[in-house]
């Protein structure tokens, strides 16, 4: 596995990518994916050629931080009021993370979500049917089940200063994970593909992971249907839509359901 001196002048293994790679960390009003709000996020890209970007945002959520969130990472009110909305940067973001696949440390249980909400919020669509996505956290648990503080100490033999912010943990994990490869390299394939399959344990098809996609098919992944192709309960009880599209599910949960319900009307 080829080594090379990276950008914070630590050894890693040289990322094997087709595409490019962002690495991303949010901070939040709260834990509720749904209706919490982005107050700060950090993007690093690693790119095919090794070169690598990255850019932080803090954002005015447009809701109070409540002041158990606010310390945890340090963000108040005050520090954001005049910071532009997520709806401001939404299309930069978006033109940023567009060409890549996604790495982030716990990141498909919530970051990814919470950005995929926002996304909506601001009237644009960010796919992630055909995007890898490589939690940092499932791979460190699977080998040594840790928090992120505690995987940069034993990964890196650092300690992580400025827990908790977007930038400080984006770093930290781009950094672990670079670690990771090297320290697991007779077990881990340096491959975005092989990344996504192990640190992805079913492929959800929405944020809400009420739908999971298998053998081709969207299936429910709750409920009354759970186990039930999405497409045939809507063909034979046709309210359930309704009752979802009503109901209190993730945005980006609802624009799957209307998307497998206008292609039922395409077939």
């Amino acid at each position: 596995m080829e080594n090379q001196l990276d950008l914070f002048g630590t050894t890693a293994s040289k990322l094997n990518l087709k595409r490019p790679l962002a690495f991303f960390d949010i901070e939040s009003t709260g834990t509720d994916y749904v209706k919490d709000r982005i107050v700060e996020i950090s993007v690093l890209i690693a790119n095919p050629d090794g070169s690598k970007t990255s850019k932080t945002w803090r954002l005015n959520p447009t809701i109070p931080i409540p002041v158990e969130s606010s310390l945890i990472h340090g963000i108040y009110d005050e520090d954001v009021a005049t910071e532009p909305t997520f709806k401001d940067i939404a299309k930069e973001l978006f033109e940023m993370m567009d060409p890549c696949d996604l790495a982030g440390f716990n990141s498909n249980r919530f970051d990814v979500p919470i950005m995929l909400e926002e996304f909506i919020r601001a009237g644009l669509s960010f796919s992630i049917d055909k995007r890898a996505l490589i939690d940092v956290h499932r791979i460190y648990t699977h080998f040594e089940k840790r928090t992120l503080e505690a995987g940069y100490q034993f990964y890196c033999n650092k300690v992580l200063e400025n827990a908790h912010s977007a930038e400080a943990d984006t770093r930290a994990t781009y950094e672990v994970f670079m670690a990771q490869l090297d320290k697991y390299k007779d077990e881990l394939k340096n491959d975005v593909q092989f990344l996504h399959d192990l640190t992805n344990e079913e492929r959800f098809l929405d944020s809400g992971r009420r739908f999971i996609y298998t053998g081709g098919k969207a299936l429910f992944n709750f409920g009354k249907y759970k186990g039930k192709p999405v497409d045939e309960v809507l063909r034979t009880d046709p309210s359930y839509y309704n009752w979802m599209m009503q109901g209190d599910f993730a945005l980006h949960t609802k624009q799957k359901l209307t998307e497998i319900k206008e292609n039922i009307k395409r077939n």
